[in-house]
């Protein structure tokens, strides 16, 4: 498995997919034809028809830029060998120089077809979790040790970063108000929650609306193109660090004993990725939205220091009972459901980490058998039903 450096990817919003992957693409691109004078840009499957939405135009043109680039959106092409596939052609005197067809695989990661994957290094030599797990308990350690032994001790120091960049987008959302662009009319919810105490708030009313609060303003952040961290992708990326930042305030956790549940659960997120899929496009939100409440619920896990069968019942729960879910945001834009979606899996991820405290040892279903399954299933819906905003919502949705 990769660097969780690959998986926590520090980048403005709204879409990993859609934004940084082009984005990346048409630098590298600009780069590799110095003597262009412009470009043509063809935005094939998703992209084309959600890249309105997902500012994947405006990403592109800016990474081209100061050099002019036509963007077409392709919406008729059938039979393409990724969901989010592009075209890019460099110009000069109207004559076509280089051509590259790319494809944005999700979590930021691009492929450019015919040339040699430029893959960073597989630094984890295991690649289930039942590997791992194994692993561990040969060696008596913590996945955060695993992933340390892997890493090496300078991943302390990219994970601090990445802890930092995700309080930064909770505290800056919690205190922004107004209307989110794009002409759905939504309105940021994230400071209204964080100050509205409910009549009669229980202990159990306060948990669900804060950490509810710091989902929103991570994904308010995101849906407005601010800086977040994927975890695993941009359109997932408030439920990890909601839970998280939550469980510190609540109990006292260091910003070490945080960085030890962002490494377990990197390594949970690394399997799925490595396994299955953690692109809307591929196999709809279960791959984004299920990633990441299995991510935040391992995290949590760690946090508790609850054992390793533990840790993998939590991810393994949070996962289950998000399959099946479709990606169909209104507009192609990431806010409607996305934004609550990122709030309902944070809650999620805390009723997993419940369940694991009692249930563990009861399971019948592993991690590894769970991700599987989610692969199958995410490839078999309907193209309707995978972040091409023509089914689902997207589809019924009037204003």
């Amino acid at each position: 498995m990769e660097s969780l450096r690959e998986l926590y990817r520090i980048g403005r919003g709204p879409s990993s997919s859609h934004t940084m992957g082009p984005s990346f693409a048409a630098q590298r691109f600009k780069e590799a034809h110095p003597e262009a004078d412009g470009f043509r840009v063809t935005l094939y499957g998703s992209l084309a028809k959600t890249g309105k939405g997902h500012l994947t135009d405006t990403a592109v043109a800016e990474a081209l830029a100061p050099l002019p680039a036509e963007i077409i959106f392709d919406m008729e092409t059938e039979e393409l060998p990724h969901p989010n596939t592009m075209d890019l052609e460099a110009l000069q005197g109207g004559k076509l120089l280089g051509r590259w067809r790319v494809y944005s695989v999700g979590g930021g990661k691009i492929t450019i077809e015919g040339q040699p994957a430029a893959d960073p290094p597989h630094v984890y030599p295991l690649g289930s979790f039942a590997g791992i797990k194994d692993y561990c308990r040969e060696k008596d350690m913590f996945l955060w040790q695993y992933a340390e032994e892997c890493e090496g001790p300078e991943i302390w120091d990219y994970l601090s970063e990445v802890w930092e960049v995700m309080k930064e987008a909770v505290y800056r959302g919690i205190r922004k108000d107004g209307e989110l662009k794009g002409g759905l009319g939504v309105r940021r919810k994230a400071m209204y929650l964080n100050r509205q105490r409910h009549m009669d708030e229980s202990k159990e009313t306060r948990e669900n609306r804060k950490v509810c609060a710091y989902a929103f303003a991570v994904s308010e952040e995101n849906a407005g193109g601010g800086t977040i961290v994927t975890a695993p992708t941009c359109g997932a990326c408030g439920v990890l660090p909601a839970v998280l930042l939550y469980k510190q305030e609540q109990m006292g956790f260091s910003d070490r004993d945080v960085l030890k549940g962002l490494a377990a659960a990197g390594i949970i997120g690394n399997v799925i990725k490595t396994n299955a899929s953690i692109s809307g496009a591929e196999c709809g939100c279960q791959a984004e939205i299920g990633s990441a409440c299995s991510m935040a619920a391992a995290g949590l896990a760690e946090l508790y220091h609850m054992d390793l069968d533990q840790i993998e019942y939590a991810a393994e729960v949070a996962m289950e009972h998000h399959l099946g879910l479709t990606c169909d945001p209104i507009g192609g834009l990431v806010q409607i459901p996305c934004i609550e979606r990122n709030a309902v899996a944070a809650m999620r991820a805390i009723n997993a980490l419940s369940l694991a405290n009692f249930l563990t040892y009861t399971r019948k279903i592993s991690f590894d058998v769970v991700v599987k399954t989610m692969y199958e299933t995410g490839r078999d819906l309907f193209s309707k039903y995978r972040e091409t905003s023509e089914g689902g919502l997207a589809k019924m949705y009037r204003q």
